[in-house]
């Protein structure tokens, strides 16, 4: 598969997302071609500031495969990660993360800040704009309608 095929599903996860009043993020967790973890952002849902989704994501990645190690998966997540996301892909030791949108109000891959130049031991691959405008438009949409709403 490519990275579009896996972006298309975490663009699914993150129409869930919408669906329940949420910011429609996606993300999964691929092992060579097989996804063993798919999460989408649940902090409205469930009221939770850490439910993101690629904590998610990781989260049942390190359950399906048994180890917290994930040295050997991609991350697939439509929005860039934010520093709590971003540091949970550093501590999960996630070689390449590929992302759609940036996220200039709270990216932590050269949004606001670009976490992975720090001198921490791992440094992941970043590939940014994958579906780039199927996820912003997305958040886009989310956010116009926020805005009419209130």
């Amino acid at each position: 598969m490519k990275p579009k095929d896996y972006m298309l599903q975490a663009l699914e996860l993150a129409r869930q997302a919408l669906d329940t009043g949420d910011v429609p993020v996606g993300c999964v967790v691929v092992q060579g071609e097989r996804v063993v973890g798919r999460g989408r952002n649940r902090r409205e849902e469930r009221q939770n500031a850490l439910l993101h989704a690629e904590i998610e994501a990781i989260d049942e990645a390190c359950r399906t495969l048994g180890r917290w190690r994930l040295s050997d998966c991609a991350l697939y997540v439509t929005l860039e990660p934010c520093p709590m996301c971003a540091g949970a892909i550093l501590q999960s030791r996630i070689p390449q993360v590929f992302f759609g949108a940036r996220d200039p109000k709270g990216g932590a891959m050269g949004g606001v800040l670009d976490l992975f130049w720090e001198d921490f031991n791992h440094r992941p691959q970043v590939v940014t704009g994958v579906l780039e405008t199927e996820c912003s438009c997305l958040l886009e949409e989310f956010f116009r309608t926020l805005r009419e709403t209130r």
